[in-house]
């Protein structure tokens, strides 16, 4: 006995058989999970701005100082330029940097690190004056004093 196929609602997905035997695919919508992806997304976006929204760039606050590497690097170019003018492209210089950084000796080094160490104690007093204007609110910013607001 051939079983009477039900009639399914258009956003199910079923194979059933017609009248002449052959069998229909029904797909099943979309819609539903669109909308949850999208509800989904969005909710994933405003958590994201709100973050973002938090964030305020303070002009105020030093910045922390380069590493070794680029004191090196300052160095370097300037040298690279000299003995390669043809050479232009700063991926080219870069790779070159880099390549001199991993073979140069520790004692080579030294003087590069040197520089930064003398650097970070001089953001880390920096860093210790501008922690402590905050606590006493002498930074205090308000919303018109900022320029990255608008």
């Amino acid at each position: 006995m051939a079983k009477k196929a039900k009639a399914s609602p258009p956003s199910a997905s079923a194979s059933t058989p017609t009248s002449s035997g052959k069998l229909v695919l029904r797909i099943k919508s979309n819609e539903g999970m669109k909308r949850s992806v999208r509800q989904t997304k969005s909710r994933e976006i405003t958590k994201a701005k709100q973050r973002k929204n938090k964030q305020k760039i303070d002009a105020k606050k030093p910045k922390k100082p380069p590493t070794a590497f680029f004191y090196f690097m300052e160095d370097f170019r300037k040298e690279f330029q000299e003995q390669n003018p043809d050479v232009k492209s700063m991926r080219d210089v870069g790779k070159a940097c880099g390549d001199k950084w991993k073979t140069m000796t520790y004692e080579e080094k030294v003087q590069y690190y040197d520089i930064a160490t003398e650097k970070r104690a001089e953001f880390d007093r920096a860093m210790t004056e501008y922690n402590k204007k905050m606590e006493n609110g002498d930074y205090e910013e308000s919303d018109e004093e900022s320029e990255y607001d608008e």
